[in-house]
């Protein structure tokens, strides 16, 4: 279910805090409010207005109208990030569809995109980001925080399983979009072991990923670190306690794995060739002028 806001939107578009060093990303924009993938860890529970229903998904009737204006102001070529907070691609994009109209504003400005979703209707955009890619920077960041199923259906409960969302990479590769795996958070006494990581780095090399880039622990604030205590101690019984015991009310929860985890994260990624470090991501998805001299 899904409603339109009665409030007006007036800016959709914001600024990125780190753009050289965030996948290269200049702005973000983020049409819907509210998600449907379910996800446990969702930071942007935090955004919600007290007592809403962050899986009721609402938006403003003008929200295409004011993206419209805002992105014909700025410069050709900058990446716009659409799921940063959101998916993009949740249950009510196919019938709303604002997520392939700003598609079409973006390719209309001369801008790249960076998408970031779990979900396999992506894949009815291809055609767009096609268009846009043959004059601007386009990637997709799949996220995929767990191999195991089972374990998914637990802290991502309405989310595409772990294995659909390798197809979605394999797929638009196959299409020559950039894809990579957004391999966060990797949650402490849930899913930081190595064999989760090297498995995810395996899958994704045979899916045809680029990159992939980790984060080994859980940020935990407001309402988002009261939701998730209440789904992992219905999920993982005495897991809360574990959790209050080690991080106490910390915001930044590090897995307690994370020397090993990432050793053999990094280890993995350079057996498999996929790139891992933010800077060379970034010249992979966005070259320099440099760079650009050095291929041609």
């Amino acid at each position: 279910m899904s409603t339109i806001n009665n409030s007006i939107a007036k800016q959709i578009i914001y600024p990125a805090k780190k753009a050289t060093r965030w996948f290269g990303i200049d702005m973000h924009a983020n049409l819907y409010h509210g998600c449907s993938n379910g996800c446990i860890y969702c930071e942007s529970r935090n955004e919600c207005i007290p007592n809403e229903n962050f899986e009721h998904i609402t938006f403003k009737s003008n929200t295409i109208e004011v993206l419209t204006n805002e992105l014909s102001l700025k410069p050709k070529h900058q990446i716009v990030s659409i799921g940063s907070s959101t998916d993009p691609y949740n249950r009510m994009e196919a019938s709303e569809q604002l997520t392939r109209q700003a598609l079409e504003v973006i390719d209309a400005c001369e801008l790249g995109v960076v998408l970031t979703t779990k979900n396999d209707l992506i894949i009815r955009d291809i055609d767009l980001l096609k268009k846009i890619q043959s004059h601007s920077p386009v990637f997709v960041l799949i996220t995929i925080t767990t191999f195991n199923d089972q374990v998914a259906a637990k802290i991502e409960p309405s989310a595409p399983k772990p294995a659909e969302r390798f197809k979605i990479v394999s797929r638009l590769t196959q299409e020559g979009i950039i894809c990579g795996i957004k391999m966060m958070p990797i949650i402490p006494f849930i899913n930081d072991t190595e064999q989760n990581i090297e498995s995810i780095i395996k899958a994704a090399k045979n899916a045809g990923a680029k990159f992939i880039y980790p984060a080994f622990g859980i940020s935990l604030r407001d309402r988002q670190r009261s939701y998730f205590f209440d789904m992992i101690e219905k999920e993982f019984p005495g897991l809360k306690n574990v959790f209050m015991d080690l991080f106490g009310s910390k915001v930044s929860c590090v897995s307690p794995n994370a020397p090993k985890l990432k050793k053999a994260f990094v280890i993995e990624c350079k057996k498999q060739k996929l790139l891992y470090g933010m800077k060379e991501i970034v010249q992979l998805v966005k070259p320099s002028k440099t760079m650009q001299m050095k291929l041609f």
